[in-house]
């Protein structure tokens, strides 16, 4: 039986899907035959996790056959029974796994129920790939924080914006709708104060056709006066500051030696629910964030332009030494419209 291959279908189940806090898992079920006789993904909170739901399906063609699924099942009672009591249930003969779940509620817990319970287990299958269709799951149960993810505009000599402040447009349509699809794929995109009283962003997708959610807004208050008429305001965004603040939203007491206590504020906005948090704050904040270590991921749009001297950065603060520079390993550079687009992953120090 093609494992690598099985898992693979089971990882495309799951990768549209759009259920965080909980874990992106698909599964397979298959009769004692190797036909497929249920397929599933896991929908949300509160729903059935995808290996109850293709077990479902299968019904009695389950006896004596193999299920695959991209992540370990949960040997707990969460807002749904332990998986693995249907698993057995079910009368399957073998379960292929993906990945270990990383939640220490799970983690080695649902495999060694399994095995005790006298299955044929399987693990390790294509782990690195389910890892990567669901990034901040993992991150975000390893760390307590949610993965973020630093996007830029900037000039192609590394401005995001000139000395009298403006900024619009440095990139093309094209780059500009890309930006939207990355928010379209976040749980919560993030500015600072400074960037909502300039720019009063709504933070929403705007693409053509979407009915998706949309992302939670978050601001950075710090201790800079807020707008009292900012559109985002609409939206009950969370508002982390160092002390009570008086403004819409749900307001997160964070306080640091310098204003907010990001990583706290992150740690907060995780047990929201929120795992895949998207920057698109200005360059005090992408340098605050860079700085404590808490950027795992970056999209850069570099537009096709020059500033030709000195404007706004695109990340604020004192660059004294090469030695301080953050290492990165590029993804993807790639022409869009008359940009270029730059994906990378920030290398841990």
């Amino acid at each position: 039986m093609d494992y690598e291959r099985l898992m693979s279908e089971a990882i495309t189940l799951a990768a549209p899907t759009r259920p965080h806090p909980n874990p992106r898992v698909g599964a397979l079920v298959l009769d004692a035959a190797g036909m497929v006789v249920g397929r599933a993904a896991h929908e949300g909170p509160g729903r059935p996790h995808a290996e109850v739901v293709a077990l479902g399906q299968a019904g009695l063609r389950a006896a004596g056959g193999t299920l695959v699924v991209t992540l370990e099942p949960c040997d707990h009672t969460g807002r749904t029974p332990p998986c693995t009591a249907s698993i057995l249930a079910a009368g399957v003969a073998r379960v292929v796994v993906g990945a270990v779940d990383p939640d220490e509620r799970v983690s080695g817990r649902g495999l060694a129920r399994l095995r005790a319970g006298g299955l044929e287990v399987h693990s390790g299958i294509a782990a690195a790939a389910v890892e990567a269709m669901d990034p901040a799951y993992f991150h975000q149960r390893r760390t307590g924080r949610p993965r973020l993810t630093l996007k830029a505009a900037l000039t192609l000599d590394g401005q995001a914006g000139a000395a009298d402040g403006t900024s619009q447009w440095i990139t093309s349509a094209e780059a500009r709708a890309d930006g939207h699809r990355l928010r379209a794929e976040a749980d919560a995109v993030m500015v600072g104060a400074g960037t909502l009283a300039v720019d009063d962003p709504r933070l929403t997708v705007r693409l053509p056709g979407y009915r998706g959610p949309q992302p939670r807004p978050v601001v950075v208050a710090g201790r800079r006066p807020l707008p009292a008429g900012a559109r985002l305001w609409e939206r009950a965004p969370v508002v982390l500051a160092p002390g009570e603040r008086d403004c819409p939203g749900e307001v997160v007491v964070v306080p640091g030696p310098d204003g907010v206590d990001l990583a706290a504020g992150l740690a907060a906005l995780a047990g929201r629910g929120l795992l895949d948090l998207l920057v698109e704050g200005g360059p005090t904040l992408a340098g605050a964030l860079l700085r404590a270590g808490l950027v795992q991921r970056g999209v850069f749009y570099l537009g096709a332009r020059l500033g030709g001297g000195v404007g706004l950065p695109g990340i604020a603060g004192h660059f004294a030494t090469l030695a301080a520079a953050r290492e990165v390993e590029l993804v993807s550079a790639e022409r869009l419209g008359p940009d270029l687009r730059v994906e990378f992953f920030v290398k841990e120090q």
